[in-house]
Order: structure tokens, then C-alpha cells, then sequence
């Protein structure tokens, strides 16, 4: 066997295996780690596949559901706030009116609802394997915008139809460029929000039963059923200021129909609501996940 002379000696850094990840026992409160949810994009595109169709599994009607739910839900409007209450609807038609309202409306609700569980819901998966845990709150707000993504396809049929068949005078304009920007707005406050109560409900579960209800009245505090035209000089005009989801909807209808109440200080309010929400809720986020295990 040939011997091998003057080898050069292999030093102890070449012995040593390249780590992949790096676990460490103590973070910066800011160390977010956005390249660490990056690198796990495969992951979190499998979540949102898993949740879009754990919606439909043993159903019959499959996403049809997420068509007859505005259209029930607008009928009703029709009846209790249309024919019965009466509200203004800031001259648009009611039926787009209510329809444009209950889309917008679903996809914070559903976004909010459902980050706020994130902890609770998925304690069991994260007790078994690492990975950034705010892929899973990030996944949801994506899967719901398939949701969103349909029912905003229904509007868009119901515009068109009464565009042709009842003379409503709709026409395209620049401003319907702005919806995304309006829906990425939607989706920021929705995942800050959500992952600040799943942050506080690892310890007090009272929180989900109270977002619920807040819930529930948020929609009554928000321009869904009514313009905000409608309660100008009221006293619950500041209410409705002070909701950072009224310029929002106010600019998505207007945006639509050219009809609404839309200022530029208000859609700047909601501008840094998002930012500060989204802050607030990773780097709140990022503090409790490494101790909720011992609490949930």
C-alpha cells in the first residue's frame, strides 16, 4: 500500500459539519427573523393549501359555500337595513352596496378570527418540530384571500350585471388600481391584530371569547350597513373616525362605484395603524413563542 508523506494536516474547523440551523438560547426582543420565514416559503404554501381545503373536506358544495354566504347574508341586508330600517346607501345601488360591504368585511373578519388561534389551535405541531411560527399566521391571511379572491369574483358578476341588464351606471376607472393596496391594508391589520390576542391568549383564553364579540360589534362600528356620510355631525362620527377600517371601506367602495367619503389623512391613519400593529404583533410574537409551550 503507497504511503502518503508530507500530507498537510487537516485543521479542526475542516472536521467540523456546516450547521443548516442554529438554535440559540437567548433572541433580541427585534430578532424577527423574516429570512428564517422566508427560507420556510415551501412550508407555508403547504399551509395554506392544507387550510383552503380543510375548508371543503366532507362537504357537498365545496367552495359554492363561499358564494351562497355573501348572497344570503346581502338578501338579509336587503330586507332588515334596505326595506325595513331604511339606511342610506350613499346612492349606489343596495345590492352592491351591501354585497362590496360584506366582501371586504369577511376577509378582515376571517383573518383576524383565525391568526388570533394560531398558539391554541396549533400547540401540538409546534411542540413537535421547528419552524418560524410566524409562517403559520402568515399562511392563513394567504389562504383566505382565495376565499376573498371569490367572493370578490361574485361582485364582480353582480357589477357587470347590473351594469347590462339594470342601466346602473358603473364605468372602470384608476381608482379600481388602488383595491390591491386597500386589501394588503385589510390583510396587515388583520395578521397584527391577530397574532397580538393569540400572543395574550397563551395564558388568558378569556381573550378569544371577548375578540368574538368585538367582533361581532365591529361591523356595527364599521361603514358596512351604512356610509359613513350617513353619520356626519353625529355623535358617532368619532367613533367611526377612530376605526382605522373606515377609510379602508369608505376608499374600496369609492373605488368601485366613485361614491364614498374618502380623505387623504384618513387613508394615511390607516397606513400607520398597519405598520404599527404589524410591529407591535411580531416583536409580541416573537417573545411569547418561545415560552407558550409551558402555558398552553
Amino acid at each position: 500500500m503507497p504511503k502518503i508523506e508530507n500530507a498537510p494536516p487537516i485543521s479542526e474547523a475542516e472536521l467540523v459539519e456546516p450547521w443548516d440551523l442554529e438554535i440559540k438560547s437567548k433572541n433580541n426582543l427585534f430578532d424577527i427573523k423574516l429570512n428564517e420565514v422566508w427560507r420556510y416559503r415551501d412550508l407555508m404554501w403547504l399551509f395554506v393549501r392544507r387550510d383552503f381545503v380543510a375548508q371543503f373536506k366532507q362537504t357537498v358544495l365545496g367552495p359554492l359555500w363561499h358564494v351562497i354566504q355573501p348572497v344570503l347574508t346581502t338578501v338579509m341586508f336587503l330586507l332588515l337595513f334596505g326595506k325595513i330600517a331604511k339606511l342610506s346607501v350613499d346612492g349606489i345601488e343596495p345590492t352592491l352596496f351591501y354585497l362590496s360591504g360584506i366582501t371586504i368585511w369577511t376577509y378582515f373578519s376571517t383573518c383576524l378570527t383565525n391568526t388570533s388561534n394560531t398558539f391554541v389551535t396549533n400547540a401540538p405541531i409546534f411542540g413537535k418540530v421547528y419552524f418560524p411560527r410566524l409562517v403559520l399566521p402568515i399562511s392563513i391571511v394567504i389562504s383566505n384571500m382565495a376565499k376573498f379572491a371569490i367572493q370578490f369574483g361574485l361582485l364582480l358578476v353582480a357589477i357587470i350585471w347590473f351594469r347590462i341588464f339594470k342601466a346602473v351606471p358603473i364605468q372602470l376607472s384608476i381608482y379600481w388600481l388602488a383595491i390591491p393596496f386597500l386589501i394588503f391594508l385589510l390583510a396587515g391589520i388583520g395578521l397584527g391584530c391577530g397574532i397580538i390576542v393569540s400572543s395574550v391568549t397563551t395564558k388568558y383564553r378569556d381573550f378569544s371569547l371577548l375578540l368574538i364579540f368585538v367582533v361581532q360589534l365591529g361591523m356595527y362600528a364599521t361603514p358596512i350597513v351604512y356610509p359613513l356620510s350617513s353619520v356626519k355631525g353625529s355623535t358617532v362620527e368619532w367613533v367611526m373616525n377612530l376605526n382605522p377600517l373606515t377609510p379602508i371601506v369608505e376608499a374600496f367602495r369609492f373605488s368601485l362605484f366613485g361614491k364614498g367619503t374618502v380623505e387623504a389623512g384618513g387613508i394615511l391613519y390607516s397606513v400607520i395603524f398597519t405598520v404599527v400593529s404589524l410591529v407591535i404583533g411580531a416583536i409580541t410574537f416573537n417573545r411569547v413563542e418561545k415560552t407558550f409551550m409551558d402555558t398552553v
